[in-house]
């Protein structure tokens, strides 16, 4: 009896822990009725404050210089996003002005760049390879125009991290929709 209790538990056990090394991890959902947007985020993240910055940023409890944030900047009402460039010039523009800037110190690669459609609205996925004075760090990005703004949602992590967590940012920047 005991013997077979025990088993029972080994099997519950066993199941139970295997659900929990899951590569994606659950996601959540964040949305901005106010400035149209929405995006999903990891379970474990939590909001943080930040002044003078993006609208929105979310940071991993454990790992915390994962973090994703929504940056939202003023366009001219009739631009669209093609009207912008293509994704490799968004994402070269994206760069040199926010990623690494002049004098930064910091340097970006863009990996890859391509659009995509969801809901009639245009987005640009770019990918980045950051060099930072002491750390290397991977960062995708959708960027979209809404109602005279530019929308950048930028999800970052290091590359040492960067294949555990690829397929749940991948799913963040996805998600990723304004309105």
């Amino acid at each position: 009896m005991l013997k077979r209790i025990a088993a029972i538990l080994l099997v519950v056990l066993s199941l139970t822990l295997s659900g929990c090394v899951s590569k994606v991890t659950g996601l959540k959902s964040y949305v901005d009725t106010g400035d149209g947007y929405q995006f999903l985020y990891p379970n474990g993240w939590l909001p943080i404050a930040v002044s003078n910055g993006p609208d929105v940023v979310f940071r991993d409890l454990i790992q915390q210089t994962e973090n994703v944030s929504v940056v939202i900047s003023p366009v001219a009402k009739d631009k669209t996003l093609a009207d912008l460039g293509t994704p490799t010039d968004v994402g070269y523009k994206l760069s040199k002005s926010a990623i690494a800037p002049t004098d930064s110190g910091r340097e970006a690669e863009l990996v890859n760049a391509e659009a995509r459609e969801s809901r009639s609205k245009n987005y640009y996925i770019l990918e980045y390879a950051v060099k930072l004075p002491n750390q290397e760090r991977h960062n995708l990005a959708s960027v979209a125009v809404s109602r005279g703004k530019l929308f950048t949602l930028n999800v970052s992590t290091t590359e040492e991290r960067w294949p555990k967590v690829k397929e749940a940012f991948e799913k963040v920047v996805k998600s990723f929709s304004v309105y």
